[in-house]
């Protein structure tokens, strides 16, 4: 089957739309000989900040010569990418093959499987014959019932918890809490990196070990260099160099130090991997000149983070952004959020996206709307963009906007 027209079919389980539940995953693992049992698993969660963390412990477990795995979602281009081992992402025959594994198991068991049930268990079978070492896995949404929870995990971390998803997982920080805290389990150890009252009461009330790296680490400095675009942090005595740009990798950083620290990987290993780790589409440069930024900010908390940045390095008569927001998140904050940072917003549209909206009904929902425009077209945004030469161009709000930028101007 063509990769393409496979895909198509794959996304189509997306009809079954979100089901909170460990039912047809327990199956579907069960079907194929439990794979999910055959390696170390690092279990991620958290409402911000999981796909940093993540991908930075496996920067940091492939440097130390370890067999890793990781699963993230979503994708910015391509599918391939929520599936990695070894450092690279799925092949299009891999993905062929195991898809068609688990759609002749559903076939068989008369299941009604989710997208990312389909691709959790494609996943877990994926990994186990490759004969990893370690897994890193970001769970989907929230824990207790996401389809990645049939795993045991060696080590779990969560790593904040905000108010997203408050449909499905409660309208408490403390109720979502309670869900993310599902994945820990049998756990000896969660590490979290998050100070809330809330949040620390759903979590103790797991029986593990809590590690909070703000506790543990609370000495520990950080630095932005915005010369080189690195994150300057120091650790007692040691120094670390990391790449991943911004005060929240600072954070990130310290939750997964603190998981390779638990796993005793060496200071000189974790030095050497912290100046390695790529994680597009969080604060990544896309272009030099002019310097374009894109960056995932794509609810309050995450716009929150990127401000914090912007304002460090530049004046908001330096800043242009471009940006769509999908409309079920907190577009009217988010706005206020960005019009601190920047003179000048080109709105642009989501439309082909079923969560998402026009230009103009972002901007309808901005008081202040002098230096705003609508450009619904992505390349004409740019353009426009580029002629009002500003310092730095920030593309934000969605990581399908960033898609779309990434698709239809070439880096």
């Amino acid at each position: 089957m063509e990769i393409e027209k496979l895909l198509d079919e794959l996304y189509s389980y997306s009809m079954h739309g979100i089901k909170l539940g460990l039912e047809n995953i327990k199956t579907l693992c069960k079907e194929m000989g439990e794979p999910q049992k055959d390696y170390k698993v690092i279990h991620v969660a958290g409402t911000n900040g999981k796909g940093s963390t993540s991908t930075t412990i496996e920067t940091i477990l492939l440097e130390a010569g370890y067999r890793v795995g990781k699963y993230t979602s979503p994708h910015i281009l391509k599918f391939n990418e929520r599936i990695r081992a070894n450092g690279q992402d799925i092949t299009d025959e891999d993905i062929v093959k195991y898809y068609q594994l688990v759609k002749d198991i559903v076939a068989k068991t008369g299941l009604r499987p989710t997208f990312f049930e389909m691709t959790t268990a494609m996943m877990f079978k994926y990994f186990s014959d490759l004969k990893l070492d370690y897994v890193v896995l970001e769970t989907g949404m929230g824990g207790r019932f996401d389809a990645t929870n049939v795993c045991e995990a060696d080590i779990c971390v969560i790593t904040n918890v905000g108010l997203d998803h408050i449909e499905y997982l409660g309208d408490t920080i403390y109720k979502i809490a309670k869900e993310k805290a599902g994945i820990i389990k049998n756990c000896p150890k969660v590490i979290v990196a998050d100070s809330n009252p809330e949040f620390l009461k759903a979590i103790s009330e797991e029986k593990a070990e809590i590690i909070n790296v703000l506790e543990k680490y609370k000495d520990a400095r950080m630095k932005l260099d915005f010369k080189k675009f690195v994150t300057r942090i120091e650790i007692g005595e040691e120094s670390y160099d990391f790449s991943l740009f911004g005060d929240y990798q600072f954070k990130n950083f310290l939750t997964a130090y603190e998981v390779v620290t638990e796993l005793g990987i060496d200071r000189e290993i974790i030095k050497k991997a912290c100046k390695k780790v790529v994680w597009q589409c969080r604060f990544e440069r896309y272009f030099e000149k002019p310097l374009v930024i894109l960056d995932g900010a794509h609810n309050e908390d995450g716009m929150r983070e990127l401000c914090k940045i912007i304002e460090q390095g530049y004046r908001s008569d330096e800043v242009v952004i471009i940006t769509s927001i999908l409309k079920d998140k907190d577009v009217k904050h988010m706005l206020k959020l960005m019009r601190k940072i920047s003179d000048n917003i080109i709105f642009t549209s989501l439309e082909d996206n079923p969560r998402g909206t026009t230009g103009e009904k972002i901007l309808e929902q901005l008081e202040d709307k002098r230096g705003c425009l609508v450009e619904n077209d992505m390349k004409k945004a740019y353009e426009i963009a580029k002629n009002l030469n500003k310092k730095i161009i920030v593309v934000c709000g969605s990581f399908y906007t960033l898609s779309k930028f990434k698709e239809e101007i070439d880096g």
